[in-house]
Formats: C-alpha cells, structure tokens, sequence
C-alpha cells in the first residue's frame, strides 16, 4: 500500500475512534446516548475489521480494545477482582457456524458441543459480592476493570438477596448479572414523569443506568429494578460438603437455590443446530416477554472445556452474543400529520424516511400529544431516534439535534380539527387536545363502530376496519344501530364485497344481537369504561336502566369507579343523541340476560385480592381478571402484604419473586381453572 493509501486508513480509523469514544462518554457517563444501539454496533465492527486487516495501526486505547468508557467520579470507585469482560457478538446464522467451528477446532473434537443459552437482557452489568452468604458489595462493570460501587442502590432491588438462601455459601461468591427496568415499569417511570413535567428516558437500558448512577437510594427503591444473574466471577472458599458445578447451566441452578433469580428462558442444547433452534425460539416470543433482549448469549456449557479456552484480550473464546434486529433506528422525519380518535383525541403522527428496524420496515411513528412534542423539542425535518418494542406502537423517542438541517421547521399543532373543522379543546388536567365535533366528526363517528364491532366488545366476524371506512364514506351507517339495518344487497354493492360475503356479515350481525351487558357496555366506548370497569357496572346494577337511572353518587360505589370515571359516564348517558342510539340498538333486537346482582359479603372471593401474572395458556390475563372478579375478588396489579393470592404462569418475574418473599400464597393456572370450575366460572 502507498504510502498515502496507509495514511487514509489511519485517518479512517483515527475518525472511527474519535467517534466511538464519543458515542461511549455520552452514553456511559452523560446518559445522553446521541445514536442508536445498532449504529453503534456498525461503526465497531467497521473499526475492528480495519484493525483486524491493519494490525500495525492498532493501539492499547482504541475503543475496540475496552469494554467502556471511564466511570463516573461522583461514586467510589471499586477494582474488579477478575475483570468484567465484554462478548464478541454474531449477527447472522453463518457468524454462529464459524464459532462453532472455531470452538471445535480449537478443542480438537468432532462431537457436537453443549451450549447454555441465556437470553441477552438489554439492562446494566452489575457485579454482587458476597462474603459469607451476605451481600457485602454491588458494583456496577464500569469499564471491566473499575466500576462503581452502588452498593445503596442495589440493596433496593426487591430481587437481590442482602442474605443467601440455604447452606453450603462459598466464603467469597461474586455473581454476575444483569440489572434492568421490566416494559410495563419504564412505561410508568415515563407516564409519571409527564404529568410531572419532568425528562423522558429514552429506553428501559438507559432508565436501569440512570437510576443505578442516583446518589439517594430512595430514588432507586421507587423504582421497579430487576436483577437476573448469569454468571460467577471470584468463588473462594467452597466448603468441602458442597460439590462445586461443572456446568454453566448447573452453576445458575445453584445461584437460584440461593434465593437469586435467573432468567426462566434459560436453557441448554447441543450443536449449532440446537443454537440456531433456540434463537429462531427465542425470537418468536420476543414480542411477548415483559421485559427488552437485543439477543442471546451462547456459552460452552462445560466449565473445563471454558478454562481451556481461554480468553482474547477482552472476550472468553467460549461464549459469543447472537443480537437480533435493532428496535432501535435513526430515520428522518419527513412530515407531521394528526389522526382523530374514538374519544375525539387528536393525535400527532410522524411520517418517516422508510427505516427498518425491530424486524419490520416503519415510516409512521406517535408522537403521542403536543406536549411530548414540546418536550422532545422535535422539528419537520430532523433526525430522530425512532423505537419499536413488542406489539408497542413505534414511536419518536429523541431528537438527534447535531443533524438538524436549517430548513427544519416547527410542528404546529391544529386549533380546528382535520376531519371535520370542528373546533378543538384541551381539558385543564389533560395533555390530550380532544375535536369537539363527536360524531359529527367523520373520524370519529369511524372509530366508534371500529369499536363497536371488536372482537371484545360485540364481536362482529368480517367487519373489519376497512368496510367501516367504506360504510361511513358511502353514507350507509352513522352510528352502530344502522349496522342491523344492512342488507345483503346493499352490502354486495360495496367494493371488494360479493353476495356470500355479504351474507355471512349479515349472519354475524345477526349472531352478534345475542350478547352480555357488560360486552354491551364496553362496546358503546364510553371514555374510560374499559372491560374491567364495564364488567363491574353489569354485576353491580344487573341491567342497563338502573345505569341509565344512577347518580354520580351511585355510580361511586361500583369497584373502580372513580368521580373521572362517574362523570364520563353520565356525560354519555345524558346526551339525547346516545340513548337515541342504545334505543335503537335494543329495537333492533340487540339483547342479554339480566346479571343476578349479588351481595358483594356473599360472593366467594369477596374481600380478598388477588394479583395475576405470567404468561396463562387457556386464556388472557384479562380473561381471568374479569372471572376473579365475578367471584368478588379485587384484582390489583402489584403484589403486596395485603395480596390474598397470586396466579402465576410461566414466565412470571418479580411479583411471583416478591409475593415468595412475602409469604403470599401462589397457584398455578391448572389450580386456577379448577377453582373457577368449583366456583361454575368460564375464564
């Protein structure tokens, strides 16, 4: 090579490192990250093949050669007994072949391997040391040799032992593990901090660092962290009773007879196939975990085969990370458009530059309302992080302002609405900017009967979103009591609709007449009666009327019935055109059976409360909230002393961990199902 073909390489990585010790410094120390996990990831493995066909050029503190970046000084710092090191990742079924045959080539064995397999938590690397079975020290990786001792902090994660389980603890035990925020916890952490006007995470990863670096402890007790371990790192003084594991997948069984928790996707298999089985597994069910993976972690399962392995300079040679696809990506935001919603809630939506990410291609991201527009300080025009986790709507969750073009300019959010031009209001108390216009507002008289006819409200087969759409836009419905007045003949006239299409959506119409009052109630979409709260008003007047009849006041005694809640409801229940429609309905033959209103004191589960949590085979959890409650129980969502019983299915994580360390009894779903069968209960 030239002697200037050599110089612009070295100024290729030069730039590379500047870039990435950027990147680290605003993540790892500011909290601020200014790119996406899969940028990151790119300009790395760019940095690693240059040194890799460059070796001359290579240098002790280039960013390929660390784990992180310098801890932060506000915190002691802590001198990890055996480094915390980092792993060497794989993107794709053929990167996972190569390890395979690299393992065995290195080993000189032909026989398939056995691999542990641990899904990849998206959270922060914590270090626990124990002395004697009590935790002595927490302490975060830091940069693999130092971290931070955020001892005050870990003592407050519910899942975290301050004293092991059981007999047999090693004098000295370090356990490894993850620390991070569950979805349904950093959602709440987020919503909270809207109504207070406070700043947003940008992810559960960066929400778990943000509370591990509080210097009140108080802070981090408020807030849901969870822990799962993976690994040891110094064991010393192993009693000669207890037969140290020779197994990776052994070792975490130890850890959990300790009373640690470890990830119940967990597993072993054998050979690469097994490997590829499991993440084509894991990825399928990704959406529905309660918690952020970008990947999973192999490990030869063989402790003796790992010694021999060995270590490169800042990875084992027997463990590598197979991530999945980014749920994290940097696109352009083109335009801002605003969509009406049942209730009237205008919604900001942004129109992207196509990106993939999370698996899928997105263009469209919420912006939710104006005040998060506000708070991200976000303009047509700039370059934004967009996030797509699970079944979750994609959404805008930061801007990139070092991109910011000049010709960016600010989103101005309607004083009318775009459907109808009627004019719009924001409620004292509300972020929400509502169209006044209710069903003369085309947008949401389409809503409505979207709703309406949902398999949880009526459930009408085949009439789907688009038919809505057709039959509003053709002027053959305006509310849901004109969907029985349809004919075959009017509906085989429709585009895309032939005569036994037709039929069979009059035939569901037809079916859907017979249903329950609390599938009725739920179905007129009410503002904040959801399934829950509909079911409650059915057991608690037994029929419509007395609902129609009830005063606030009454109202207020039905469970989970608040004076927001009361006052919605007669909102609705007062407007003349509304009963106009559930007149309508009624005459046009919709009907259920009364409810026996039951004394509360009388039902079975009466005065207890339950929690249900996991995943439940037989049916949803709103199914089984909704039979807990026909038998009288109240169903809350965390567990807590007063919680009589817990429902646990699998994949259930920190309320099952607490309501064992409460003493709070646990049954599994097949004990469940029997008690509502005993009770005469369908989930």
């Amino acid at each position: 090579m030239s002697a200037s073909g050599s110089s612009a390489v070295a100024d290729e990585i030069e730039s590379l490192r500047v870039q990435l010790r950027e990147h680290n410094y605003r993540y790892y120390v500011l909290d601020e990250p200014s790119i996406p996990d899969a940028t990151y990831d790119r300009l790395m493995r760019e940095l690693q093949a240059l040194e890799a066909a460059h070796p001359e050029l290579v240098t002790e503190d280039s960013p390929s050669r660390r784990v992180g970046a310098e801890p932060l000084t506000e915190f002691k710092q802590v001198r990890h007994e055996l480094p915390m090191l980092s792993l060497d990742n794989a993107f794709s079924a053929e990167e996972m072949l190569e390890f395979d045959k690299r393992i065995r080539q290195r080993l000189k064995r032909d026989e398939e391997i056995e691999y542990a397999c641990e899904p990849k938590l998206d959270g922060i690397a914590v270090s626990l040391l124990y002395r004697d079975g009590v935790l002595e020290r927490g302490a975060t990786r830091g940069d693999g040799r130092t971290g931070e001792d955020i001892t005050h902090n870990i003592r407050t994660v519910q899942s975290i032992p301050l004293k092991l389980m059981g007999e047999g603890h090693p004098a000295l035990l370090e356990v490894r593990g993850e620390v991070y925020l569950p979805r349904d916890g950093f959602e709440a952490m987020n919503e909270q901090a809207r109504v207070d006007g406070g700043k947003l995470f940008v992810n559960p990863r960066n929400a778990a660092a943000g509370t591990l670096r509080q210097l009140d402890p108080k802070i981090a007790a408020s807030r849901p962290l969870q822990m799962c371990c993976y690994s040891v790192g110094v064991v010393e003084g192993v009693p000669a009773a207890l037969s140290w594991p020779d197994r990776q997948s052994d070792i975490l069984t130890q850890l959990q007879q300790w009373g640690l928790r470890i990830n119940s996707e967990s597993d072993v298999v054998e050979g690469v196939a097994g490997c590829d089985a499991y993440y084509e597994h894991l990825a399928g069910k990704r959406d529905a975990l309660t918690y952020d993976i970008d990947g999973i972690v192999f490990k030869v399962n063989d402790i003796v085969l790992q010694q021999e392995l060995g270590f490169v300079s800042r990875a084992p040679r027997w463990a590598i990370a197979r991530k999945f696809p980014a749920q994290e990506e940097s696109t352009r935001l083109l335009d801002v458009e605003f969509q009406v919603g049942r209730t009237g809630a205008i919604t900001p939506v942004a129109r992207l530059e196509p990106v993939f990410v999370g698996g899928v291609t997105v263009s469209n991201a919420t912006l939710h309302n104006r005040d998060e527009i506000e708070r991200l300080g976000v303009k047509k025009g700039d370059t934004v992080i967009v996030r797509r986790a699970g079944d979750v709507i994609p959404q805008v969750v930061s801007v990139i302002e070092s991109k910011r073009p000049k010709t960016a300019s600010a989103i101005r959010f309607p004083s009318r609405c775009p459907v109808c031009d009627s004019p719009v209001e924001r409620i004292e108390g509300e972020a929400v900017v509502r169209c006044t216009g209710g069903l003369v507002c085309q947008a949401q008289r389409k809503q409505s009967l979207k709703h309406f006819a949902s398999r949880r409200a009526m459930d009408i087969e085949g009439l789907g979103d688009k038919l809505v759409d057709q039959l509003v836009d053709e002027g053959l419905v305006e509310n849901a009591a004109d969907l029985y007045a349809l004919t075959v003949e009017q509906l085989a006239g429709l585009e895309r609709m032939a005569e036994k299409s037709a039929q069979n959506l009059v035939d569901a119409l037809s079916t859907s007449k017979r249903t329950s009052l609390a599938r009725f109630i739920f179905a007129l979409g009410i503002r904040e009666v959801g399934e829950a709260t509909a079911l409650n008003l059915a057991n608690h007047f037994g029929d419509l009327a007395p609902i129609i009849e009830a005063s606030e006041e009454k109202l207020l005694a039905v469970d989970d019935v608040g004076p927001v809640v009361a006052d919605h409801i007669r909102q609705f229940l007062d407007a003349e055109q509304n009963l106009a429609v559930i007149d309508a309905l009624l005459k046009a033959g919709v009907e259920w059976e009364k409810v026996e209103v039951a004394d509360a004191g009388e039902l079975p589960l009466a005065g207890q409360t339950w929690v249900v949590t996991g995943t439940l085979e037989a049916t949803s959890r709103d199914g089984a909230k909704a039979a807990l409650q026909q038998l009288g129980a109240k169903v809350a969502g965390s567990v807590s002393k007063k919680t009589s019983c817990v429902v646990a299915g699998p994949g259930a994580g920190s309320k099952l961990t607490k309501a064992q360390e409460l003493g709070v009894e646990v049954i599994d779903e097949e004990s469940f199902l029997a008690l509502l069968e005993q009770h005469g209960v369908s989930p």
